[in-house]
């Protein structure tokens, strides 16, 4: 017999950890603990040819005999969907990427304007292809132009900077002028930060980051506010239509992930934190170092009103020179040089080589599930190795 189905409501005054551990009990039809890997694409109809479901009557949580097509629903993806909406506060869709639930959303409610500012530049990039296909108005995430319909989309703490914004405070302004609130928490997913209890209407996460956690998927979440539930079936309708669907792998591959993803960012962010006050406090005796961006460094009192149980594993590392920046990725042995975050293992990226409008100084640190100490002492070695280079460079430079 399996555990009676839990609902989101069911486990409301549960700790994250508990809800992404129990958020699909009851879904499944066997007594297996850990969830089997469904690769199917089509299902077979039932037996009796009077209990046939029709297409679009079924319960998109349901058991086994409610499945037709994986493009509609499948197995591992209805079990991920469940945790998520346990976990997130609201029914939630997913999709094969950040950008396409992005795109999705926007595709549902057809904004005149969106208002944002900086942030993750592949968001931009969908606001532009959409700005060309229907004529989407982009303003910034300050502007007096938005109206009633309009989208402003919130991303805190932002990429890469790691710094944080008031939800609070936009949510105001949404509210005052009949605009959609939707944030883009995905540096800070549960248990960092709750943006339904701070006025969001729509929460978006790549959760190829840290819901997946292991760098080895890539996924996309919408969750829809309570007050927002008719637009969960139209969200889902579109996806269908669309094509916009998660693999059944990948699915699994996110379910599994999650049953540890408060574990795992409490410590990356705790991790984080020391890291920047460390660097932060000794940056005038760090050669090259020259400021730290992070939330835990704002001191505006509703930074940590919205993030009181941490700031999240992502911070910025300015040096002093392009340099500098360039060459200590390739002197670190524990941060990975790469793009993306959030998985187990820490990372570093100079920027600059996949977005040409940062300053050039910028290094975005993800830390991961290594110790302090280690990825203290790896950065110290580090820096003293690019300032040992830069100096011989210098010194065997002829003079004129």
């Amino acid at each position: 017999m399996s555990p009676t189905q839990n609902t989101p409501e069911s486990l409301a005054n549960c700790s994250p950890a508990t809800r992404a551990i129990h958020g699909d009990d009851g879904i499944q039809q066997h007594k297996a603990i850990a969830p089997a890997i469904h690769l199917s694409t089509t299902y077979r109809y039932h037996d009796n040819p009077d209990d046939i479901v029709f297409w679009g009557e079924y319960d998109p949580l349901g058991h086994r005999d409610s499945h037709t097509y994986s493009r509609e629903t499948a197995p591992n993806t209805n079990r991920l969907e469940a945790v998520l909406a346990a976990l997130l506060g609201g029914k939630s869709v997913t999709y094969p990427t950040g950008l396409a639930a992005l795109f999705s959303m926007l595709v549902h409610l057809r904004p005149k304007r969106i208002a944002m500012r900086a942030g993750f530049s592949g968001c931009h990039g969908v606001v532009g292809l959409l700005g060309r296909v229907y004529g989407l108005e982009k303003v910034d995430l300050d502007s007096d132009e938005i109206g009633e319909g309009d989208v402003i989309l919130l991303e805190t703490p932002l990429n890469p900077s790691g710094e944080a914004r008031d939800i609070v405070h936009y949510s105001n302004k949404a509210k005052k002028v009949g605009a959609i609130l939707c944030v883009d928490p995905t540096l800070a997913p549960p248990p960092l930060l709750a943006p339904f209890d701070l006025g969001a209407d729509i929460i978006l996460h790549s959760g190829s980051k840290y819901f997946g956690g292991h760098n080895d998927l890539l996924c996309g979440v919408l969750t829809v506010h309570p007050k927002h539930d008719d637009w969960y079936p139209r969200l889902r309708r579109d996806r269908h239509i669309m094509g916009n669907c998660m693999g059944n792998f990948e699915g699994w591959l996110c379910l599994r992930s999650l049953r540890t993803v408060e574990i795992r960012v409490k410590r990356q962010s705790e991790t984080a934190t020391r890291l920047v006050k460390w660097l932060d406090n000794s940056k005038a005796d760090l050669p090259g170092v020259l400021s730290i961006a992070h939330a835990s460094l704002q001191t505006e009192p509703w930074v940590r009103e919205q993030m009181p149980n941490g700031f999240g594993p992502l911070f910025t590392l300015y040096l002093t020179s392009e340099r500098a920046a360039r060459i200590l990725p390739s002197k670190l042995q524990l941060f990975h040089h790469c793009t993306s975050l959030g998985g187990a293992e820490s990372m570093i990226e100079w920027r600059r080589i996949t977005d040409d409008e940062i300053d050039p100084r910028v290094l975005r640190v993800s830390v991961g599930l290594e110790s302090f100490e280690d990825l203290q002492a790896d950065l110290i070695q580090g820096l003293k190795a690019v300032a040992l280079e830069m100096e011989q460079a210098a010194n065997s430079t002829p003079s004129s």
